[in-house]
């Protein structure tokens, strides 16, 4: 369908004329971590500004992930398909095709075992032309070395046949994609470069070895720093890529300090994540969604807990908090000592709510604990011998009102169920009963002794006593369908809580408050997080809407507990008509989120791109 003139005219105030625009990620097609999210999610908002046919995306080519996100193209006859072939005559193997994805956009990827042979030759050109040094045998660099090489080739080629006469844009996230970039202003492609980091690996060890690391930051020696954390190639990779870039970009402000500090580059703008806001959108549907998936998390809870105690589910709330094992970083210190207060101030006050909350994070771990999937086996043989009963009481009550006699009387529903299900339902439940206390992690860890959470867990003897008020469910896995506890994938799990906290003392942007708003839940983060630095400068009221930021950076650790408490213990005591107000309030809000609208960032930078 042709495009009409007002359309026309709006994509030409958004995007630069005669410009083709690629983005290169390591997560292209290839499901790492949250870099992923941002560039799966941006792409249908990028193809309504763009066209299909002015857009590409490259990443690098895994089989098995290929087989889930890749659909191999037939048609080639254009520049990008011309090239593809021809980098394929040279050994290389590339593919073309199309990412299953929202928007189905066109996709380039490149396998780096494909040039292995090579690496000797690619290192010493790194360091010879532009000072990186790429040690040997480290897998990780040689693919990303590989890749890199592969891609420079890749623009080398389309620039020869005169592809690059127009606008061209090459957009690259973090240092696994940014290593061409030095190449292209060497050799003087006619492609405009911009670099986004969304986290140096630098600032991510030195806020984990140091709690007041932004306070440091500007006394740091990068290159000592890298060569103690043994991470020095690639702090030279991020280094190279933020100085070789046109426009040098991150998502925050206080990434953007980091950046200034470690990288000896101020980013030129800042490109906050967003997401694709229609896939959470529940609408009117958002409260029984709610209760659909909470009464999911109902059913685990029964079965983890009630074999011990039991307590009122009516008057049972859902926190999470979840993302990488960084204890210090992402604030799971924070979080239980604040649950610890928490604890004391619901039993001080004597509040009639019970709290489960949930650490969702991935640790090594053996095999699920098989008293845990024990009970969970138990309580669903409990429930079909209930179903058992019910069918059969039901049926004989039938029965038995219709083909009664005389007057109305009410039944002996006891002397309706067989002696069989009787015996069956006792067993089965002095079985499952025990005196033993609800487990407080649901995996055997390999390493538990020294695992910080259940330390402090033991130590703060948290560990789910029947006085408690605050439940603890330690889960080092993260939530899919195919778990048998739960039988969920996240983001329903999310949706059946009633509070996410992330309260990160180290998070450059931080999905997870974001997906928690997205899904019309209130949710706690911090202003060390890009997302909540954001929200503090940028959203009026935004505790009213469901996002509450507490201030982490130059206070006490035990002053930000007490905070976080006092929030938790004020969000329990909100009726339930009051919860459901601000669930509506947090999915209304989150329509600021969407790439709709926060794409305009990204639009700037290829405008400031082009222009330079």
């Amino acid at each position: 369908m042709a495009t009409s003139k007002k359309q026309q005219n709006k994509k030409e105030a958004i995007v630069p004329q005669n410009t083709f625009l690629f983005e290169t990620a390591w997560e292209v097609c290839n499901q790492v971590g949250g870099i992923y999210t941002v560039i799966r999610s941006k792409i249908p908002s990028v193809i309504e500004k763009w066209g299909k046919e002015n857009y590409c995306l490259i990443g690098p080519y895994f089989e098995d992930q290929a087989a889930a996100h890749f659909d191999p193209a037939t048609d080639f006859s254009s520049p990008i398909g011309q090239a593809v072939l021809t980098l394929q005559e040279r050994g290389f193997d590339v593919h073309y095709g199309n990412w299953i994805v929202s928007g189905r956009p066109n996709v380039v990827l490149f396998n780096p075992y494909s040039v292995f042979d090579k690496l000797g030759e690619i290192r010493h050109d790194l360091w010879e032309n532009y000072n990186i040094s790429v040690p040997e045998h480290d897998e990780l660099l040689d693919k990303v070395a590989a890749f890199g090489y592969q891609v420079l080739e890749f623009f080398h080629y389309l620039c020869y046949i005169g592809f690059c006469n127009t606008n061209t844009i090459a957009h690259f996230h973090e240092w696994m994609a940014g290593l061409p970039i030095p190449g292209i202003r060497k050799n003087n492609l006619g492609i405009k470069t911009v670099f986004t980091t969304h986290a140096t690996l630098l600032g991510r060890y030195l806020a984990m070895n140091d709690p007041q690391f932004y306070d440091h930051l500007p006394f740091y020696n990068w290159e000592a720093e890298a060569a103690r954390f043994n991470v020095k190639p690639i702090a030279e990779i991020e280094r190279a890529s933020a100085h070789g870039a046109h426009v040098f970009t991150t998502v925050s402000k206080i990434t953007a300090e980091e950046c200034t500090h470690l990288l000896g580059r101020t980013p030129d703008l800042l490109l906050p994540n967003g997401l694709n806001i229609e896939r959470y959108e529940a609408l009117h549907e958002i409260q029984n969604q709610h209760v659909k998936v909470k009464e999911q998390i109902h059913d685990f809870v029964r079965g983890h807990f009630f074999q011990s105690y039991s307590f009122d589910l009516d008057k049972t709330l859902y926190f999470f908090t979840s993302g990488r094992y960084e204890y210090r970083n992402k604030g799971y210190d924070l979080t239980l000592e604040a649950l610890a207060r928490l604890n004391y101030k619901m039993e001080q006050a004597n509040i009639d709510m019970t709290i489960v909350t949930f650490f969702i994070t991935r640790q090594p771990f053996y095999s699920f604990n098989p008293e845990v999937l024990q009970s969970k086996a138990q309580i669903e043989d409990i429930r079909d011998v209930c179903e058992e009963i019910k069918e059969q009481v039901g049926k004989r009550l039938y029965e038995k009102i219709t083909t009664a006699d005389g007057s109305y009387e009410f039944p002996d529903l006891t002397c309706m169920v067989d002696d069989y299900l009787r015996l069956k339902l006792r067993r089965n439940v002095q079985s499952w009963k025990t005196h033993q206390l609800p487990k407080i992690v649901t995996h055997t860890l390999k390493d538990d002794k020294n695992d910080e959470i259940l330390n402090f867990l033991r130590t703060a003897n948290m560990v789910n006593n029947r006085h408690d008020k605050v439940k603890i469910v330690y889960h080092p896995d993260f939530i899919a369908t195919s778990n048998p506890l739960f039988k969920m994938d996240y983001t329903h799990f999310v949706r059946g809580c009633h509070l996410g906290i992330f309260p990160s003392m180290y998070e450059p942007w931080g999905y997870t408050p974001l997906e928690c708003l997205a899904s019309g839940l209130p949710s706690v983060t911090s202003d060390m997080a890009g997302f909540g630095d954001y929200v503090v400068n940028e959203i009026e009221d935004y505790d009213e809407k469901g996002m509450y930021i507490i201030k982490r950076r130059a206070r006490d650790f035990y002053q930000t507990a007490e905070d976080l408490a006092n929030i938790m213990f004020k969000f329990v005591q909100l009726s339930r008509r009051e919860r459901i107000a601000l669930r509506n309030r947090c999915e209304e809000e989150s329509l600021h989120f969407d790439w709709s609208n926060l794409g305009r960032y990204y639009d700037e930078a290829y405008k400031l791109a082009v222009k330079r």
